[in-house]
């Protein structure tokens, strides 16, 4: 039964009792709402600073309504729940700290997901195996056999996909590509890619409690046990066994912007070199400079390294004929 048959339903069988329905004008397809019946529906995982960027974005779109909120950081998820709270001017929007139990007890079409880079693959596969489509963060996986496995699970189960790689949205990334894919700089002879610089370091803290509001256990997920050293939102980025650094955080929006303008979104390097510096005693592991040489099979030359060791700085550098 739709809610608003329910309602009408309700109203009569009330008779000569008259209990008044206040109903949200958003519920209603009013002030801009689709009806909540015709609406599409999403779950939000991941409550941090990305996830609910996202979130504050697809709220706007009238033709869709957040029904649930998960994350393990139990006020990150609550203040999440507030804010849908306020803008839907209702209380529908529900909280859970476990995916999985959130699967079981919503019905949903789509779901956001932004979450640490170590539980890409896991909760990509689990939703989309789930039929439900999703956006999901970039970058897409930590590792090449975890790409290759999100991809055929999307494909067998013919779900909608879209990989947050917001730059190939921006006119001046499209309009880049544009004139390189159609020419006008002539025969491309290589790229330079220039990422981040990364200069911090917290050295090696000293073991502690995590913070009570959040399922640490639960947060590691399928990375190795580790005690907790103050290491939690954001500052994973600079530990590999949850993501990549500026490698994997950036190469995800100017590589891929590269490859993009080239045509080669379904294919890779075929020969690979580079060197990189570490930090020694530094709980973050990841590489702090790099200088990578990538050849692909047309034999295009592609270049990634840090912004301070290249010539146009941060971005994307074609070098025509």
């Amino acid at each position: 039964m739709k809610r608003r048959d329910f309602l009408k339903k309700s109203a009569l069988a009330a008779g000569t009792i008259a209990i008044p329905v206040i109903v949200p004008a958003s519920a209603l397809g009013k002030n801009g709402f689709t009806a909540a019946n015709d609406r599409i529906t999403m779950a939000v995982i991941g409550a941090g600073s990305q996830g609910r960027s996202n979130m504050n974005g697809f709220v706007r779109n009238k033709d869709l309504q957040i029904i649930a909120v998960c994350d393990v950081d139990e006020q990150r998820v609550k203040r999440s729940q507030g804010a849908l709270w306020r803008y839907y001017e209702n209380q529908d929007c529900k909280i859970y700290s476990d995916f999985r139990k959130l699967m079981d007890k919503e019905e949903f079409d789509t779901a956001s997901i932004a979450v640490p880079d170590h539980w890409h693959m896991l909760l990509y596969t689990y939703f989309a195996e789930k039929k439900i489509d999703i956006y999901g963060e970039k970058p897409l996986v930590r590792k090449i056999e975890e790409g290759k496995k999100v991809v055929k699970t999307v494909t067998d189960n013919n779900i909608i996909w879209q990989t947050g790689s917001w730059q190939r949205s921006r006119p001046e990334f499209r309009k880049a590509c544009e004139l390189v894919a159609n020419g006008v700089i002539g025969k491309v002879e290589k790229i330079e890619v220039g990422l981040p610089d990364f200069q911090s370091d917290m050295g090696m803290p000293e073991i502690q409690e995590p913070p009570k509001e959040v399922d640490y256990d639960f947060w590691l997920g399928p990375a190795p046990y580790v005690p907790f050293r103050g290491v939690l939102h954001w500052d994973w980025r600079w530990i590999m066994n949850y993501s990549g650094g500026q490698l994997t955080d950036w190469c995800g929006h100017h590589v891929d912007i590269a490859l993009w303008s080239m045509g080669l979104d379904n294919t890779g390097p075929v020969e690979i070199s580079g060197n990189a510096t570490f930090k020694e005693n530094s709980l973050y592991d990841i590489p702090f400079t790099f200088d990578i040489d990538m050849k692909f099979e047309n034999g295009l030359p592609v270049k990634v390294a840090n912004k301070s060791k290249l010539p146009h700085g941060q971005g994307v550098c074609w070098y025509g004929e």
